[in-house]
């Protein structure tokens, strides 16, 4: 299965909640790289495991509080609803809005109910903040800018960061705000048509946004790629340029601490030493959850949902590459069983794996019930459960070569990509918000969840699929589609992927508006479907970024040292 990279989560309300799930030393495909059908992606192995570079040191010289004082006074003080705008999304595009929170929505506040009028960049600008914090918007505040077929204004062509505006609030819409989906046809063709005609600078930078809009980047790793961009800024705010520095250091130590707690963990395991077919990636796994995490106040979430993605990985090893069909289904049964006495007819190997697999999630349950006094081992074990289920149906498809309807592949594969597994770990390792109510939502998941799932399963496919189906593996989505509708060019079948997954966001914009999970599983939601598409959009072009590459940017690499 796979998850991985960008941008703040979205809908915050009025009212944020701290991070303060457990301890912090941040102080002031499953989820995998490879899914439940021999999905690799082609990366270069990272093997920090025991060569991992001497923890970072931050500068204590430099005072956080004094750098964050100053920012909060540069935000408070700004009076024009533009320049206050334009710094909440330095802010947030910073990935330092952890630090301003209470800030932010004073002047989101002050900026809700202000009128921008015929100013397309200001009206968009505006729609987009307040809905990715969570305040209420209404998307027919663009009617004004509609001719009087209905259309948006060609006349509106002429405004190229109007246009840059209007497109990137697109993508916050919602299946029924049809203005948007309008929006978001216009504003692209037009930006499309106008790069030719534009200074290298801002032709960069509207490709950027063509090739992934802010609303889908990865937050952590769009912090990093926003501060090269805003340290050459000639508007450049001081003060959160700073901040920004200051913090990318924290956190960067943060994380390179928390993997070595991960690796430290994974070879004391010694799943890999002991079966040899096994991946080792616990690094790649980790980026995973940087992903789903990007606040550094979730430590300890990020650590154990890590086990979990790492333990995966091994078991859809032993699912796609060395388990026989009547391994697999005794494998299933005594999982479904869960008790030590199941696991004496399985082969050593498997028996091996059992353990690890049923001593972490037993650890993990035992972590929740101290800190949250939550008792979640029965929903933990019941996300392992349904995907050996899942594992084992797509097995007897391989095995007996059947191809299935789309929508079945879909259904089942939203399960067996992991991302239910993962939501349901992280939901209980965040704890914040959890009643019973929440909960018995678990039970069947959540449509958030397998709306995420969908969205993951499906680039997951756009990703690999060429390389799977050169070594004969399972049929994707694309094939399902293919053949249930009688496509034969490949790259039709992709394009119609690529559309759904759209709609998908859609749906999930919906569903994070509804707010019936707990602000911090909606986020997490939101940042896993995130991470995904920055994972596989690529696919396997090597010429691109790679998993390796967002390593060593995100937990290595040191940021420039001039302005």
């Amino acid at each position: 299965m796979a998850v991985t990279s960008q941008l703040r989560v979205s809908y915050l309300t009025n009212s944020i909640p701290r991070c303060n799930s457990w301890t912090s030393t941040y102080h002031s495909r499953n989820l995998s790289l490879k899914t439940s059908n021999s999905r690799m992606v082609h990366i270069k192995s990272i093997a920090f495991n025991d060569k991992l570079p001497p923890l970072q040191k931050v500068d204590k010289t430099r005072s956080l509080e004094q750098v964050k004082r100053r920012s909060r006074d540069s935000l408070l003080n700004s009076s024009d609803p533009i320049e206050t705008m334009k710094m909440i999304d330095s802010i947030q595009g910073l990935g330092i809005s952890h630090h301003l929170e209470d800030e932010v929505n004073i002047q989101l506040e002050r900026i809700c109910d202000w009128d921008a009028s015929t100013n397309l960049f200001a009206t968009s600008l505006q729609f987009r903040l307040l809905r990715h914090n969570g305040w209420p918007t209404c998307s027919d505040i663009f009617r004004d800018f509609l001719d009087k077929s209905g259309n948006f204004k060609e006349s509106l062509a002429k405004d190229i960061f109007g246009m840059l505006s209007l497109y990137e609030a697109s993508y916050l819409g919602t299946e029924d705000e049809e203005i948007l989906k309008k929006a978001m046809q216009f504003s692209k063709d037009h930006l499309n048509e106008s790069i030719p005609h534009l200074s290298p600078e801002v032709g960069k930078h509207i490709d950027r946004a063509l090739t992934l809009p802010k609303h889908l980047r990865m937050a952590r790793l769009e912090a990093r790629n926003y501060m090269d961009e805003y340290r050459h800024a000639s508007k450049q705010i001081p003060a959160l340029w700073e901040l920004a520095k200051l913090d990318n250091d924290m956190i960067q130590s943060l994380h390179q601490t928390e993997l070595r707690e991960i690796c430290r963990w994974w070879k004391e395991l010694g799943l890999v030493e002991k079966l040899s077919f096994a991946r080792d990636r616990p690094t790649e796994c980790f980026l995973w959850t940087v992903g789903i995490f990007p606040e550094p106040c979730y430590t300890n979430c990020r650590i154990e949902l890590t086990k979990t993605i790492c333990i995966l990985d091994v078991i859809d090893d032993i699912f796609d590459n060395y388990g026989t069909l009547d391994e697999l289904i005794l494998f299933t049964n005594a999982i479904k069983r869960w008790d030590l006495d199941s696991m004496e007819q399985l082969p050593e190997y498997m028996k091996i794996c059992y353990m690890a697999l049923y001593n972490t999630t037993n650890e993990i349950s035992y972590k929740i019930q101290t800190v949250h006094g939550i008792n979640g081992l029965s929903y933990l074990k019941r996300t392992w459960m349904d995907m050996f289920d899942a594992y084992l149906e797509e097995a007897k498809w391989f095995n007996s070569g059947y191809v299935p309807s789309f929508r079945t592949y879909l259904d089942n594969g939203t399960i067996s990509v992991g991302s239910c597994m993962a939501m349901v770990h992280a939901t209980f390792l965040i704890g914040n918000g959890l009643s019973k109510e929440t909960i018995s939502m678990m039970r069947p998941y959540p449509r958030l969840f397998t709306c995420t799932g969908e969205i993951l399963r499906l680039w997951d496919d756009l990703g690999t699929s060429t390389e799977e189906r050169e070594r004969g593996d399972n049929a994707s989505s694309i094939e399902c589609l293919m053949e249930e509708n009688n496509i034969l060019d490949e790259n039709e079948s992709r394009k119609h992927i690529r559309l759904l997954i759209r709609n998908l966001w859609r749906e999930l914009n919906g569903l994070a508006m509804n707010k019936t999970m707990p602000l911090s599983v909606v986020k997490s939601s939101l940042n896993m479907a995130r991470t995904a598409q920055v994972i596989y959009q690529h696919g396997d072009d090597q010429s691109t970024f790679t998993v390796d590459d967002y390593v060593q940017t995100l937990i290595f690499s040191s940021l420039p040292t001039s302005h």
